[in-house]
């Protein structure tokens, strides 16, 4: 009798799911990637950090962009103010996240600019742009405000996942609130507060163009599930589903000639911010995550921020570490004394491996390591948490095995044959095969399981960098 109770409760429990699901509007479910889990996932409580003091924007953060400064070492900038723009696009404003001194404009091999260096003053300066009224603004207006205060730097385009271009009109504006990737951010934590920021950076973008939100149906928060003035789709399935570039293929793909522009949730709440005060506020929300971290939590840090406070007493002593700008398959490897990535909510410390030598190799069985394959025996365990170190395991190989991508892209498009038109730089079959919808960080799964240990995203820039050259 118990038993017949137990079943009768539980499909009363997974039929009011449902219910709850596909009451939803636009429910998209995905069946194929990988979630991998990782020890070291951030607590859901918010840490202080003592004032990093230094602050930087790096011109390679921002893809596409030629940069020309225009500050000189010494000179004191306010937080709002210019430190360089766009050759190309000189609308194209990067403003520094804090008023200060410019400490340093760092540059390398045939004068490349690395970064500019500004160190904090004890008072912050802002440059005020004043508030406004979104809702009486035209999409023209909200785009140019956008432009002066420097925030259309977190906008940007596909095709070529490139910084937008702003004098060509997006077919639509895309967001995706929640980020699948190993230990990413939660981002209903990070919106506590800020409700009424993202909503009205969300009012901002569809001025300018129709705005599409993706959001998980974990999601429960109002603010996310009743957001005004756009096209909310839940989706549902592994990583990667919340990928930018999966919910624009699964919603509304891009036919060549079609620009869409993409920015993350955090960059909305910029808007949000700068329309509602009048002043330019890069606070992240910042998950510091990983299996050598002690303490795994959320901090406040301003975009650019120097790194060397975070990490001080809060990860593991007496072994190499890899210290990560964003997360453990898209993100960028620092050193603990660099800066944050200007697009980066998340950092990540795991082992770097390089003292482990294992006998026999991958002979050995394995319990307590992660892989897609069955010749280890991470598939009977469940959802075990795994420490994963930033070791290869293996050289690379000039070929690509039959089948190994799909099953964790769930884009249409052909992964495999793709990559090999990339490699050949045949332009026309890139075209067709669906290069304009993607960006390197769909291809981080892939690149993930390849047994062939190729550097896909790192082909995939290339690629949409020489089509974008051929294009121009």
């Amino acid at each position: 009798m118990l038993f017949i109770h137990t079943l009768f409760y539980y499909f009363c429990g997974q039929i009011y799911e449902t219910i709850i699901l596909y009451s939803m509007a636009n429910v998209i479910k995905l069946r194929k990637g990988l979630d991998i889990n990782l020890k070291g996932e951030a607590a859901p409580v918010v840490t202080s950090v003592k004032e990093p003091g230094f602050y930087a924007l790096v011109p390679d953060d921002f893809p596409g962009v030629t940069p020309k400064v225009l500050v000189k070492e010494q000179e004191y900038v306010m937080a709002g103010g210019t430190l360089f723009i766009d050759k190309n696009h000189p609308e194209v404003k990067f403003v520094s996240p804090v008023s200060g001194v410019v400490t340093s404009v760092e540059r390398g091999a045939r004068r490349k600019v690395l970064n500019v260096v500004v160190e904090a003053a004890l008072e912050q300066d802002y440059e005020e742009f004043g508030k406004k009224n979104v809702a009486q603004l035209s999409g023209e207006e909200v785009k140019n405000a956008l432009l002066e205060a420097g925030m259309f730097a977190f906008m940007r385009q596909r095709p070529y996942d490139v910084i937008a271009d702003p004098s060509v009109a997006p077919r639509a504006i895309f967001v995706s609130a929640f980020d699948s990737k190993p230990l990413a951010p939660e981002f209903e934590f990070v919106l506590k507060g800020e409700e009424t920021n993202f909503q009205t950076g969300l009012d901002a973008l569809a001025k300018i163009a129709k705005t599409y939100l993706g959001i998980s149906v974990k999601q429960k928060a109002t603010a996310l599930t009743q957001a005004k003035n756009v096209t909310v789709t839940a989706f549902e399935g592994p990583n990667p589903a919340g990928n930018v570039g999966v919910q624009i293929n699964h919603t509304a793909p891009i036919s060549k000639g079609e620009t869409v522009w993409t920015i993350d949730p955090q960059a909305v709440i910029f808007i949000g911010r700068l329309f509602n005060t009048g002043r330019v506020d890069m606070t992240r929300m910042v998950a510091v995550t990983g299996s050598e971290v002690l303490k795994p939590a959320y901090c406040k840090l301003r975009v650019g921020a120097l790194l060397t406070n975070v990490f001080s007493g809060n990860v593991t002593e007496g072994r190499d570490l890899r210290y990560i700008s964003g997360n453990p398959l898209t993100g960028k490897q620092v050193k603990p004394n660099e800066f944050l990535g200007a697009f980066d909510s998340q950092l990540t410390v795991i082992p770097e491996g390089d003292e482990i030598h294992e006998m026999l190799g991958f002979i050995m069985p394995r319990f307590d390591q992660f892989s897609v394959s069955r010749s280890y025996f991470s598939w009977l365990m469940g959802k075990k948490q795994y420490t994963i170190d930033a070791r290869i395991k293996g050289g690379e190989r000039h070929m690509i095995m039959s089948n190994e991508y799909d099953r964790v892209f769930p884009m249409d498009i052909l992964p495999e044959y793709l990559i090999k038109a990339i490699i050949a730089g045949d332009i026309d079959r890139m075209e067709a095969l669906g290069i304009y919808e993607v960006a390197p960080e769909d291809f981080a799964l892939c690149e993930f399981v390849c047994s062939s240990k190729m550097e896909l995203q790192r082909i995939v820039r290339a690629g949409l960098d020489a089509l974008r050259a051929e294009m121009a």
